[in-house]
């Protein structure tokens, strides 16, 4: 099959790479791409974001099939236009992808199906925000921007001029753009998190392997949030009683509810979960593989990776095989210095062979924002690379992750030193 992933980060890197141990995997595609992709795959630089021509692209190409990747295009109905084409595509339709796309309608959603997540308000008027908050007076308490902005708009505030300061920014500075015209204002929800990716056909659901995620820039859950620099799996946390709860509870009452509104849900639908002493609880819905997450579930799937995207498509999930290999990987995240905030673009990168270590063995590098200038490997993004390994132990996957690392090197390039710290601690 000749495919086209839609994208251009390492969570695209990483599905690129599972693809392709395929036997039905012919050439593939990825439109962006990045400079490290282009080892892998053809790229084509066609923004994932321009619906219109990257329809036209794969008429032209005769794609097989097109996965789209990420959630930008997916809310604008991507995977709708490439259907109207007649090419079949990985992932939800536009108003399925409003799960993500609108945390007022995934929200109200939970409410109305009796789906456990945070107590929570929305509210299309800032002073009516604040009364609200003033009156509750229970804080920390957690503002989020209706519509998709990079991941980045949720904030937890501490205090009523932390609130107030949030209220400015997303719904009268507009920070995210339309994206603020409404909020939700919801409860600060406590306890460990797990991040749960799932297939979905619309009917069937099977959750990949649970995952840990790091957001903050610094060691120890410090400094500014970010789109996340490093991931383990599976997470200690998630225990075979908590994953049976959560199917039961959380899991099969979110795909009856979606196929119940008229939108039913197909490709891979992402799970924020929050193990709360009350019950495992949904901080979050992704339409999409999250990033970093992909980077350490994928390398831990033993199925084909194409045959279980067409059976989401198709509908024909409950007779595939999804299976996960019972050891553990781990992904630390390259940034570069400064980031999530003011960084440099163009700084070489060495110690790389065509994008990848040479006698790495159970190591990947996934580029999530490199180029090629002048035939050298430079940085082109906040973060740069994220080294994965897998081993049978989370500890021999983090220190060979670790140990990686250790081998490429840029100007300013930064890293958390305590990925899986909190993992490894849970364990003991």
């Amino acid at each position: 099959m000749k495919i086209l992933v839609v994208g251009g980060g390492g969570r695209e890197h990483a599905i690129i790479r599972a693809l392709k141990k395929s036997p039905d995997c012919g050439e593939i595609w990825c439109a962006p791409g990045n400079g490290g992709i282009s080892y892998d795959a053809k790229c084509r630089n066609i923004p994932a974001t321009d619906v219109k021509a990257m329809v036209a692209f794969a008429k032209e190409q005769a794609f097989d099939y097109v996965v789209v990747a990420q959630d930008d295009p997916l809310a604008l109905g991507m995977v709708d236009a490439l259907a109207e084409v007649g090419i079949p595509a990985f992932g939800p339709n536009a108003a399925a992808a409003r799960i993500e796309a609108s945390k007022v309608f995934s929200k109200n959603l939970m409410k109305k199906y009796g789906i456990p997540t945070a107590d929570y308000e929305t509210f299309d008027d800032p002073a009516k925000v604040m009364a609200y908050i003033r009156a509750k007076n229970k804080y920390p308490v957690v503002i989020k921007a209706d519509g998709l902005a990079l991941g980045k708009g949720v904030l937890i505030c501490q205090n009523e001029a932390e609130a107030e300061a949030g209220v400015q920014e997303i719904m009268l500075d507009k920070k995210f753009g339309a994206s603020g015209n409404h909020v939700v204002v919801e409860e600060f929800l406590t306890g460990p998190e797990v991040s749960v990716l799932s297939f979905c056909d619309g009917k069937t659901i099977k959750p990949m392997v649970s995952s840990m995620d790091h957001k903050r820039a610094l060691d120890h859950d410090e400094g500014l949030n970010t789109g996340g620099m490093g991931t383990v799996a599976p997470n200690p946390c998630y225990t075979p009683e908590l994953a049976a709860e959560c199917m039961e509870k959380i899991f099969l009452p979110t795909v009856a509810a979606m196929e119940k509104e008229g939108c039913p849900f197909k490709g891979c639908l992402y799970f924020g979960l929050m193990m709360t002493t009350d019950g495992p609880k949904v901080i979050e819905y992704n339409c999409r593989f999250g990033d970093p997450e992909t980077q350490v579930v994928l390398p831990l799937l033993e199925s084909d990776l194409l045959k279980i995207m067409l059976a989401t498509t198709n509908g024909t999930l409950a007779e595939t095989e999804v299976k996960f290999s019972s050891g553990a990987a781990a992904c630390v995240i390259l940034a570069s210095g400064g980031y999530p905030v003011a960084y440099e673009k163009g700084k070489e990168i060495s110690g790389l062979t065509e994008g990848q270590l040479t006698d790495a063995g159970d190591v990947t590098v996934y580029h999530a924002g490199t180029a090629i200038q002048d035939g050298k490997l430079v940085t082109h993004g906040g973060r740069v690379l994220g080294v994965t390994a897998t081993a049978p132990t989370l500890e021999e996957a983090l220190r060979k992750a670790y140990a990686a690392t250790d081998r490429i090197s840029f100007d300013k390039m930064h890293k958390r030193t305590d990925i899986g710290a909190r993992a490894l601690a849970a364990m003991r």
